[in-house]
């Protein structure tokens, strides 16, 4: 792969290493430069009872564990579920991101997510950034459908990172989709479209060679 500088767009903590943690943690360790970006720490989401700073924490503990670095990791206090109503705010921070990162491949929910959040991101990410790569991370339990148009083989370690990473998250544990034997198998169904034993599939929405 041509690109070095990837910027993951994640309207909220967790969705970039869902969506793309094994790619991450490859390309981290391939030496290239990762920037994450999350829009929200979905404090309205947090359970009674828990820390409202927990999903930020997790956060932290998560991308430390994709290797990403912690000056190369920005958090946003964006509303949960209302980011409709934010979009030019979020189309401004993403094009001042651009100008100051200047990335030359980036990763945001596909365009068939469903969620209104991920919906926002992905079409303001589109705007932001049209001028350089984009592709969309699959999230299945989201997405109303997805094209596969674009693999990135994995090895064992990243497989292992990203569960890793995503046990972070205590306080999302009770979904079905949080669990190392979710995560490991799309990996498999992934990896096997393309007769390797891991992958994770991404959507092109722009593929700019330069």
């Amino acid at each position: 792969m041509m690109h070095g500088r990837f910027l993951v767009l994640a309207p909220h903590t967790d969705d970039g290493e869902f969506g793309c943690g094994g790619s991450i943690n490859r390309w981290v360790s391939e030496g290239r430069e990762v920037y994450y970006v999350a829009f929200s720490s979905a404090k309205k989401s947090v359970r009674k009872g828990m820390p409202k700073d927990i999903l930020e924490k997790e956060l932290r503990a998560a991308t430390k564990i994709l290797g990403i670095s912690p000056q190369n990791l920005i958090l946003f206090n964006y509303p949960v579920r209302e980011f409709p109503g934010y979009r030019q705010k979020l189309l401004e921070d993403m094009i001042r991101l651009g100008n100051e990162l200047r990335p030359e491949m980036v990763l945001l929910p596909s365009t068939n997510d469903t969620h209104q959040d991920h919906q926002t991101v992905s079409q303001e990410g589109f705007r932001a950034f049209k001028k350089i790569s984009i592709i969309g991370y699959e999230m299945p339990y989201n997405n109303l459908n997805f094209s596969s148009s674009l693999f990135v083989t994995l090895r064992p370690e990243n497989v292992r990172k990203k569960t890793a990473a995503l046990k972070c998250y205590q306080s999302q544990a009770d979904r079905a989709y949080a669990t190392p034997d979710f995560i490991i198998s799309l990996a498999r169904v992934r990896g096997t479209q393309i007769g390797v034993k891991y992958a994770e599939a991404f959507e092109v929405i722009r593929w700019v060679l330069k």
